[in-house]
């Protein structure tokens, strides 16, 4: 386990064509540097834990202007 310790975990480009915002339903896009996947139409940016989107709003980070 200690591998992956700061280490960042992609997601596979395939899921990422399949994987829609939930609340929106439009798309997602992944911010490699964060380890997200954003949806800007909902300004949400949702935690990918050990390669897993974790989709539930309550864990999405609310973005602000000006920043990813």
């Amino acid at each position: 386990m200690g591998e992956r310790e700061g280490k960042k975990v992609g997601v596979d480009p395939k899921l990422l064509e399949l994987l829609a915002c939930p609340l929106t339903k439009g798309p997602l896009t992944w911010d490699a540097e964060r380890g997200e996947l954003v949806s800007r139409l909902a300004k949400l940016a949702y935690p990918v834990r050990d390669g897993i989107p974790i989709m539930l709003p309550s864990e999405a980070r609310t973005l602000t202007p000006g920043k990813s």
